[in-house]
């Protein structure tokens, strides 16, 4: 298992949302550079960062955020919100993202994300972020028709590297992660599936762990890492193998 500690940036800071609410956010760090460099020193193997004011503008907008993160620390990143062509991910990856996550253009163009996935194998993720099992788009303030399993079975066997489930409705409440939903999406494909959305305990990373088995291989923490409910000493032990 993989735990991705988060980083969303809006208006340059580190914050958090309920349910995905831009309106609704928590101000964590105004410095992300120093927030990563905090992750890292802590033990973590990944960084997840999403760039919100540039999912819903459709580009890049906190470019110098994610460049100070970047000059922080060595720990790969992976980075999701407004990246919709292949200049953009190229770009991305060029300038140092280990991996470039698509979410609305997924939706609206998978032959891109096919494209994106021969031409930079294994650094391509999908975010499939659903409501009620639809799937939002454009920072989540719109609703597509399509389920997400439907979407999942678009990617099976093109590259993708994993796929990132989040439920928007427990996202930012620390109600506990979805796991009905996410055991379910990994058991129709046979890419990696990471969990996203309402962690707030170490039990949520056991359940993660006990799936690992149906192909839940990861597991994305914001806010409980944010508030102390969950420790960073504490989720290393699970990983490494503890209680």
């Amino acid at each position: 298992m993989i735990v991705y500690p988060a980083i969303d940036l809006k208006n340059g800071k580190c914050v958090r949302l309920y349910k995905g609410d831009m309106d609704n956010d928590i101000v964590y760090n105004e410095n992300p550079g120093a927030q990563a460099l905090e992750w890292a020193k802590a033990g973590f193997s990944w960084i997840h960062v999403v760039d919100l004011d540039g999912a819903i503008s459709g580009k890049p907008v906190n470019r110098d955020a994610v460049h100070a993160i970047l000059d922080a620390s060595d720990v790969p990143v992976q980075l999701g919100g407004g990246i919709r062509n292949l200049e953009q991910i190229e770009a991305w990856l060029s300038e140092g993202i280990s991996r470039v996550i698509l979410g609305t253009v997924a939706v609206r163009n998978p032959d891109l994300v096919k494209q994106a996935c021969h031409e930079f194998p294994g650094q391509i993720a999908v975010s499939i972020d659903a409501r009620r099992g639809k799937v939002a788009v454009e920072g989540w303030v719109k609703e597509s028709d399509m389920q997400a399993f439907e979407l999942a079975r678009i990617f099976e066997d093109v590259g993708v590297s994993a796929i990132i489930y989040t439920d928007i409705e427990r996202d930012g409440t620390g109600k506990g992660l979805n796991m009905i939903s996410t055991i379910a999406l990994a058991q129709t494909t046979s890419i990696p599936v990471i969990a996203s959305g309402g962690v707030g305990s170490l039990e949520d990373l056991h359940l993660v762990c006990e799936s690992e088995e149906y192909g839940v291989q990861g597991v994305i923490i914001g806010k409980a890492l944010y508030d102390g409910s969950i420790n960073p000493a504490d989720v290393l032990n699970i990983i490494a193998g503890g209680q």
